[in-house]
């Protein structure tokens, strides 16, 4: 199996890579979302039906929240509806603050919030990035690329996909952890590290604007 990975600089182009994703036919089970959401765009978005994203089952509660207090198998939660955008919920995680989760790879951090994993969660998204088969810098990267307002979007897939997985996400403006540790080291960062204060939404926008 092969791990394709990539950052958005916007929310919005990550759910369209995400959806683009699922319309060429990707199992939406091997498909993976970590956004920042400093500046609550989460609360902006609906389903068609006016349902807010997050809230599968029409209750008015977050699905993944309500899965994680009551310490279910967060797998089956992340994994649930007719794609992975029906399962968006939010968190917070050490290190990032306020993000926007769904998928396989969202599942270690829920658990690590949950109590049902052993470590921090932001270790857990490190940990979970290596096992697919990242290399510590890129984990690091891709985790600090969160932290400064980036939408993380993972695909596990067999290798003779890879191709055509990356165009899919490059076309929509996705980058990998390469075409960022040069700029975050001119600026003095080394490693991502879970201890940090989040960034604000003004520091995001500040951010941001570097890349347009």
């Amino acid at each position: 199996m092969a791990t394709v990975t990539r950052l958005f600089d916007t929310h919005t182009q990550a759910l369209e890579a995400v959806s683009a994703l699922e319309a060429a036919g990707f199992d939406h089970h091997k498909i993976s979302l970590i956004s920042n959401n400093a500046d609550n765009w989460h609360e902006g978005h609906r389903h068609a039906d006016d349902r807010k994203l997050g809230d599968l089952n029409g209750d008015g509660e977050n699905d993944i929240a309500e899965g994680a207090g009551k310490g279910a198998a967060t797998g089956g939660v992340l994994g649930a509806g007719a794609g992975v955008l029906a399962g968006l919920g939010m968190l917070a995680i050490p290190g990032l603050g306020p993000v926007v989760a769904a998928g396989w790879l969202a599942s270690t951090a829920v658990a690590a919030v949950a109590g049902a994993a052993v470590g921090g969660t932001a270790g857990g998204l490190l940990g979970a990035l290596k096992e697919a088969g990242h290399s510590d810098e890129e984990a690091h990267v891709y985790a600090e690329g969160v932290r400064r307002g980036g939408t993380l979007v993972s695909v596990k897939a067999d290798e003779s996909e890879r191709v055509r997985i990356e165009t899919i996400l490059n076309d929509r403006r996705g980058f990998d952890s390469q075409a960022r540790v040069g700029a975050y080291r001119e600026g003095g960062w080394s490693t991502f590290d879970p201890a940090a204060q989040p960034w604000t939404a003004d520091q995001i926008e500040q951010e941001r604007a570097r890349y347009r």
